[in-house]
């Protein structure tokens, strides 16, 4: 397959031909999206490609990183060992492991025998080799590191942290033994009930100051474990016991591009976790499950859907459903795993908070207690249903859902006023500023939106109601046709982001990223018109060595918004700059310094 093809098949998951092509070959092989295949549909030579593990429940590092301090025998517990005797570590020994692709889930130990019980082992994990070392690399964004996690170990035989403590993603695990024991009403300890009592040292940067007791002498001596086995139970992509096998594959002349593939298919997969294990955003949680657990801890216990499995926005960070996501997503699923109860579970976390006036919540569960809107994600949802029924042909999902749609796509259709663009009344988005006012983005967006919306309206559910409004959701369309014509910057050959001060001219004028590609691949700008290439052709002028930016968020490179310039320029009849992008940019991501080099 050559290059410019690959990406005509990339691009179906925005064809309506994708529907028919890809229901019609998993449906002829016996595959059914509730239901998953134990085996890879199509085996040959791309599975090579495949990062998930052979065996989920039983994954080994690959490679001793470093090793410091009272330890010996690090090596045994290798993937490949060296050595039989058993790993010792004593107070001050410290091992980093390394695993051979980004992972999740929960690290388990078989120990030997303990002295100077009770023996807590420090875990602290990152994804990246510049965050590897004795405090963990960060959950969320409130602060720069989280805290260590004190596993306690009394006896010989298998222990485990606990299902709550299972981390999201790591490729980096540091086990060691504080060089004296920590006293436990100042650690926050892997014992602990994230609802319990815990205090933790006020500098948790200073980890011997942290970990120092207030009487050395009082402490035992003489404190070892002896370890045989080292491994990680990985909890992610709960749907299917063989994470290797996909439904569908890649292939083409670019190993590069193979490497891409699936390293997003596999990214997809750590990303789809059970949903009883989710939300790492503690002091929002804290509002309905009243968690007292102390800053720069984590876990992952809060539910945030019903059924077995879920696609989140991230496997470690915050692990929710965000529809924004899921409008990149989705198709990826669709197209390696197939497990559309994730994304359907998503879709009714979402719908299950729908608000009385027809909003939608801007993320799930914690989110939607509150009132938590943002209009771009709202329409997100919905086509995340577009989405989701493009892939499976589930319309009785689809019935019972569509009075819940139709009330949400009429509250943003009202936000469509006389100048023909979406007024923007939240300023939520993908953490960019600016979302205000009347809006390139959301107004895009909204104009997507309707053309899929009038598609499940009329051509599948042959919906009166739909029917009726049909004339007047074509006035509003043709209206906003024109009235993006106001945020046009010749001069830059653009759109402006909105009305006012980040229009052209304006004192902040700004030519977003996420609003121009949204423009193409909307069709809001007329296949005819020359706008389209000039849009794919400065966006592609703009791109850094690193990657295509985002003046909208100002020295930030997104590869979010990045990933709907990509299908832009698709959009653009612009192969070569997509691949272009992707190669630069998602080759970087994959192959960079400090990267996983997997996800």
């Amino acid at each position: 397959m050559i290059l410019s093809d690959w990406l005509n098949y990339a691009i179906l998951a925005y064809n309506a031909v994708a529907r028919q092509f890809i229901f019609n070959v998993l449906t002829n092989v016996g595959i059914s999206y509730s239901s998953l295949p134990n085996q890879a549909v199509f085996p040959g030579p791309w599975e090579e490609y495949i990062k998930a593990p052979v065996n989920k429940s039983l994954i080994r590092p690959a490679r001793v990183w470093h090793a410091s301090g009272s330890v010996s025998g690090p090596e045994a517990l290798l993937e490949s060992p060296k050595g039989n005797a058993p790993t010792i570590i004593g107070p001050g020994g410290l091992v980093i492991f390394e695993f051979s692709e980004n992972i999740a889930g929960r690290a388990c130990f078989d120990i030997i025998s303990t002295s100077g019980s009770p023996v807590h082992l420090a875990l602290a994990y990152s994804e990246s080799p510049k965050f590897a070392g004795h405090l963990p690399d960060a959950t969320t964004d409130r602060q720069e590191r989280d805290l260590p996690l004190y596993l306690p170990v009394e006896n010989a035989g298998i222990t485990c942290v606990r299902t709550e403590f299972v981390r999201g993603a790591f490729k980096y695990l540091t086990v060691y033994i504080p060089k004296y024991p920590p006293n436990s009403k100042d650690i926050w300890s892997e014992t602990d009930s994230p609802s319990s009592p815990a205090v933790r040292d006020t500098d948790a940067r200073t980890q011997q100051k942290h970990l120092s007791p207030p009487d050395e002498s009082s402490q035992p001596k003489t404190r070892r474990i002896s370890i045989s086995s080292l491994y990680v139970n990985c909890t992610a992509f709960p749907s299917n016991p063989n994470p290797r096998a996909y439904t569908g594959y890649f292939s083409s002349s670019s190993p590069l591009l193979n490497r891409i593939w699936y390293s997003g298919a596999y990214t997809l997969q750590l990303t789809t976790i059970n949903p009883a294990e989710g939300s790492a955003l503690i002091d929002y949680n804290r509002r309905i499950d009243h968690n007292r657990s102390p800053q720069g801890s984590w876990y992952s216990n809060f539910t945030i859907a019903n059924g077995t499995t879920i696609t989140t926005d991230g496997a470690k960070r915050d692990r929710m459903a965000y529809p924004g996501d899921m409008a990149i997503a989705v198709p990826g699923i669709a197209v390696s795993t197939y497990d559309m109860v994730a994304v359907r579970n998503a879709l009714d976390s979402l719908f299950i908070r729908q608000y009385a006036n027809g909003a939608l919540p801007y993320a799930g569960p914690p989110m939607g207690y509150a009132g938590e809107f943002s209009d771009t994600y709202h329409l997100h949802t919905l086509l995340g249903v577009w989405n989701y029924i493009l892939f499976t042909d589930d319309i009785p999902w689809l019935q019972s859902h569509w009075n819940a749609y139709l009330r949400a796509f009429e509250y943003s259709l009202a936000k469509v006023d006389l100048t023909g663009l979406f007024h923007v009344t939240s300023n939520n988005d993908w953490l960019r500023p600016g979302m205000t006012g009347h809006n390139l983005e959301a107004t895009s967006i909204m104009y997507y939106v309707m053309q899929y919306t009038t598609r499940l309206a009329v051509e599948i559910l042959r919906d009166p109601y739909a029917m009726v409004q049909l004339p007047r959701w074509k006035i509003i369309a043709s209206r906003m046709e024109q009235g993006i014509n106001v945020l046009w910057c010749e001069e830059h050959g653009l759109f402006s982001d909105n009305i006012g001060r980040r229009g052209c001219g304006g004192i902040s004028e700004t030519l977003p990223q996420d609003g121009n590609s949204w423009a193409l691949l909307s069709n809001i700008i007329s296949t005819n018109s020359t706008r389209r290439h000039l849009v794919s052709r400065n966006l592609r002028n703009r791109w850094t060595k690193y990657g295509a930016p985002a003046p909208e968020f100002p020295n930030v490179i997104s590869p979010f918004a990045s990933s709907f310039e990509l299908l832009a320029h698709c959009a653009a009849d612009n192969h070569d700059a997509a691949i272009e992008l992707m190669e630069l940019m998602w080759g970087y991501m994959l192959d960079g310094k400090g990267f996983t080099n997997s996800t």
